[in-house]
């Protein structure tokens, strides 16, 4: 199958899918598209138990043939996290910036931690085989919440604008921490060494650090065009190089390319930055972005529902994404407490702001492509098993149920939004 040919595949599905999530469903779009998604895998299950060889192995074909960690993290990660991060109000952001770094930072080390050692003592109480290594890798890979599904959320649940800016702005850094993580654990892991907090910090510091040092450039350099700029469509085309250009050249001196990406595109959303802009282009490149956005998470969901196919399925495997279920909320919400600790010690703020971002931790697309990256061993079918099963609750309970919970601590009267 063509690239051209696999791309519309999957824009039909998501077309087809969203149309009928819309006319029967009446869901947040992806969340939708991946509920029908999961409706069509279990179809193709069903029938090729019933008629072996109807179409399993087909599609099974197609999910290879797309390759989610290389098209998530080497292609449309990048225009997903620069859109969603020119959304995210800046001023907000700064006003929360402490909390921001503690969350991304401190929280997502510590998630990583809690639930490596929780889930390396359930392993060995089901009798799988597996170093505390490898559950590093586990913890790096589900530990950061997902920029591409928080940020969806985001908008429809009209929370108050600092909350939002909090939860936004965690969300898009910690994924980049987590990768920075999950990179020295893999490394770690299939080399047969141990696992040292140390030995992070020299990784960690060049790639998270080069990589907001070089979005903080680009978005500087790009403001010098915008200001020289008279087209809004001259304008549309500065910010599709300033994302491309930041993550591309991230990648290629080792840095973070998702925290290039989300600082450039904060850059471009700065008051600063919107000045320089035509009134055309103020209104015109925001809808270009936010097109995209939607556009790209129908695809990214079509294919988080269809990856249901490539799992395994074993009793173990079952019992371990069972437990890690319940243990990755535990986990999400013990990180959040000791992260924000200093900052929100008592009162009716502190139990909304700790309940939202608990429940509101969202693992999606990048958590999936991560697991799907990693090489072919013992542990990858389980591995797999785990992290499938703790996204798609996540996504599909935690997702629907948010807009209640945050009703229960923000009523309609304090978001101004009376839409979930």
């Amino acid at each position: 199958m063509t690239p051209l040919a696999l791309f519309a595949l999957v824009m039909t599905l998501a077309a087809v899918f969203a149309l009928l999530n819309d006319r029967l469903l009446r869901l947040p779009m992806s969340i939708g598209i991946m509920i029908l998604a999961l409706l069509a895998s279990g179809g193709l299950m069903l029938a090729d138990t019933v008629l072996p060889g109807s179409g399993l192995g087909h599609a099974r074909a197609v999910l290879t043939q797309i390759d989610l960690p290389h098209t998530l993290l080497d292609g449309l990660l990048v225009f997903l996290l620069f859109a969603g991060a020119q959304a995210v109000d800046t001023r907000d952001l700064w006003g929360r910036r402490f909390s921001v770094l503690a969350l991304a930072i401190l929280g997502t080390l510590l998630a990583v931690l809690l639930f490596a050692g929780a889930m390396w003592g359930v392993f060995g109480l089901l009798g799988l085989p597996v170093s505390f290594a490898w559950c590093m890798v586990l913890g790096a890979i589900l530990a950061p919440t997902d920029p591409v599904s928080v940020v969806g959320m985001l908008r429809r649940l009209g929370l108050p604008g600092p909350l939002q800016a909090l939860f936004a702005g965690e969300s898009l850094f910690n994924d980049g921490v987590g990768v920075v993580i999950f990179t020295v654990a893999l490394g770690i892991a299939t080399q047969g060494g141990s696992v040292h907090v140390a030995g992070l910090a020299e990784p960690f510091g060049w790639e998270v650090g080069g990589g907001l040092l070089l979005g903080l450039v680009g978005g500087g350099v790009s403001l010098l065009g915008l200001r020289a700029a008279r087209d809004p469509h001259v304008e549309l085309l500065i910010s599709l190089a300033l994302a491309t250009s930041v993550y591309s050249l991230a990648a290629a001196f080792g840095m973070s390319g998702p925290i290039a990406a989300v600082t450039a595109g904060l850059a471009m959303g700065t008051p600063t930055a919107q000045a320089a802009l035509t009134p055309e282009g103020r209104s015109e490149i925001p809808a270009f972005w936010g097109l995209v956005d939607e556009v790209l998470n129908a695809l990214l969901f079509v294919v988080i529902g269809f990856q249901v196919l490539a799992l395994s399925f074993h009793w173990p495997f079952v019992w371990a994404a069972a437990v890690a279920v319940p243990l990755s909320v535990l986990v999400r919400g013990a990180s959040v407490l000791l992260a924000t600790l200093p900052l929100y010690l008592v009162g009716r703020e502190a139990m909304g702001v700790l309940a939202v971002l608990t429940w509101g931790g969202l693992r999606g697309g990048i958590s999936l492509a991560l697991v799907l990256s990693l090489p072919a061993g013992p542990e990858h079918d389980l591995l797999l098993c785990v992290c499938y099963s703790v996204i798609t609750f996540t996504i599909l309970v935690q997702g629907l149920s948010m807009q209640p919970l945050v009703r229960a601590f923000y009523p309609v009267s304090q978001t101004g939004s009376k839409e979930g």
